[in-house]
């Protein structure tokens, strides 16, 4: 079973590519997330895979929080991909330490380089610069659809020292603590189709449409569905979006 969370697409596609390579099915933790549930159950007989982009060095939170609160049954080998705009800095050390609660078997971890879509921070990739690095990752992805479909385990990366340590560690916690929060959202009313796809897409229910226009609450993981998939771009975030590209995987 591929599960995989994914807010512009970047580990959505990676997650079908495997999941066709090795003949296995595809679940989205966006939607198990936006359910939730608080007795979810996932039974599989093949090793689980999931696959999600890296925020801030380390494991989407909300990613983490639900592995940790629901039941896995069945395979206990399991594999980690996690898409990242340059590296995943020391995130092995928490993905072994969520291992080891589950009491799974890691088989594997990888890192796939695909286009940055966290423009609040930085800049925007135009369309052939992104469509290079997805092209740029094609071997790689092939190489982890082999070795999974084959039962091979893969090369775990080694934790990457002290400047690791603190971006993953510290540093997370900094960008957690004072940057991960929906009040710097606003919308172009002019702009604003009232069509309500960003609350349908937030995997927190952190947006409702109120008056016909998008209401953020003090939820949010930073994910940026809402802002790069907005038909109409009429969704910013403070000034630090503005004038820049958005990105999704599928208009690329």
């Amino acid at each position: 079973m591929i599960l995989y969370f994914s807010a512009t697409g970047n580990s959505r596609y990676v997650a079908e590519r495997i999941a066709r390579e090795t003949n296995d099915k595809t679940v989205s933790l966006n939607l198990l997330i936006k359910q939730n549930k608080k007795d979810d159950l996932i039974s599989e007989t093949k090793p689980f895979v999931f696959i999600c982009p890296t925020y801030a060095w380390r494991l989407p939170r909300v990613v983490d929080d639900y592995i940790r609160r629901t039941v896995f049954k069945g395979n206990r080998k399991v594999y980690f991909v996690m898409t990242c705009g340059d590296e995943t800095a020391n995130a092995i050390r928490y993905v072994k330490k969520l291992c080891q609660y589950k009491g799974w078997d890691l088989q594997g971890f990888a890192e796939v380089i695909m286009p940055d879509n966290y423009i609040v921070m930085f800049p925007s990739i135009d369309k052939t610069k992104a469509r290079k690095i997805i092209e740029g990752a094609q071997p790689l992805i092939n190489q982890i659809s082999v070795d999974i479909y084959n039962g091979n385990g893969f090369s775990i990366l080694a934790q990457k020292g002290i400047v690791g340590w603190l971006e993953s560690g510290l540093v997370n916690d900094i960008f957690y603590k004072l940057f991960v929060q929906a009040k710097g959202f606003h919308v172009d009313e002019a702009k604003c189709l009232c069509c309500g796809k960003c609350a349908e897409l937030c995997p927190l229910n952190n947006i409702v449409i109120t008056s016909g226009k998008p209401v953020w609450g003090d939820r949010c993981t930073h994910c940026m569905a809402c802002l790069h998939r907005c038909p109409t771009e009429c969704i910013e975030y403070k000034k630090k979006t503005q004038g820049k590209q958005r990105y999704s995987f599928d208009n690329q």
